[in-house]
């Protein structure tokens, strides 16, 4: 897997709603549960319960968005021991769960450091042209349906799931998606893991392209990114979904600039 690092590809504006989401998600993940390890001289059980608690109420759980049936008992946050130990008080929702609006809260959960600085990176990279492209207001709701068009996707294929689905990969596939179709040949700076990590400076086509087989192979195998996995067959959605909703803008996107005297990462010898 390639990491993308910088795109050659400068933009007109500042890209205000860019920073914004990244910001959002970031002061989420700090005020969830469990973020710094258990609180005061509070149990990894009970931090595990808070965390299970806030999830049950904020993340997207598959079978609750497809067939509206919201469990009747769920965590409490709470921990009790019983005579098999400690584990978690259930008790009836203290809460009122619009399945639907769980999907855009969802978007802003993510289940660890590395979850939250992957999709960052990949927002900050490639966000900032689709914003400049669509313009501020447009762009953040692009951003939104995709990550609904990810989200109704992953559960339609596991509507009897109660696993929570979470994170901004969805719609950011999206903005990949988007970027694919309106800058395919701009050049991407990645390293890529070959014994060190290799610089090199690759078209936009080829690094998402190859990100998007990668998640069409994977998806063979899917699961939900809350349970420290990675819902594939969101990504492949979200990223149709940006494609689709991007096309009708191609024909009036300029060209991003062609560098000169650069070939993937090492400099090319003139020919003559």
């Amino acid at each position: 897997m390639v990491i993308p690092v910088h795109d050659v590809n400068p933009v007109n504006r500042t890209p205000w709603v860019t920073y914004a989401l990244i910001a959002a998600n970031v002061l989420v993940f700090l005020c969830t549960p469990g973020t710094f390890g258990p609180a005061g001289g509070e149990s990894a059980t009970e931090q595990l319960c808070r965390l299970q608690a806030f999830l049950d109420q904020y993340a997207l759980v598959p079978r609750e968005l497809i067939h509206g049936r919201l469990p009747g008992a769920v965590p409490t946050g709470e921990v009790a021991v019983g005579a098999q130990g400690p584990g978690c008080v259930v008790g009836p929702p203290g809460y009122d769960k619009s399945p639907v609006l769980s999907v855009l809260t969802s978007l802003f959960l993510h289940g660890g450091w590395l979850h939250l600085a992957g999709n960052m990176l990949f927002l900050l990279i490639f966000g900032n042209n689709i914003e400049d492209r669509m313009g501020h207001v447009r762009f953040l709701l692009f951003y939104v349906v995709c990550g609904y068009a990810a989200s109704y996707g992953f559960a339609l294929l596991n509507d009897g799931s109660a696993e929570p689905l979470i994170g901004a990969s969805g719609a950011i596939a999206g903005v990949l998606g988007a970027y694919l179709v309106l800058y395919p040949r701009a050049r991407v700076w990645v390293l890529v893991p070959f014994l060190v990590f290799l610089p090199l400076r690759l078209p936009a086509w080829l690094v998402l392209g190859f990100w998007f087989v990668l998640q069409a192979v994977y998806s063979k195998g899917d699961a939900v990114s809350g349970a420290g996995t990675v819902a594939y067959t969101a990504h492949i959605a979200g990223f149709v979904a940006g494609m689709v909703i991007a096309w009708p803008l191609r024909a009036g996107t300029p060209p991003p600039p062609e560098p000169r005297g650069l070939l993937f990462g090492r400099r090319a010898r003139p020919t003559w």
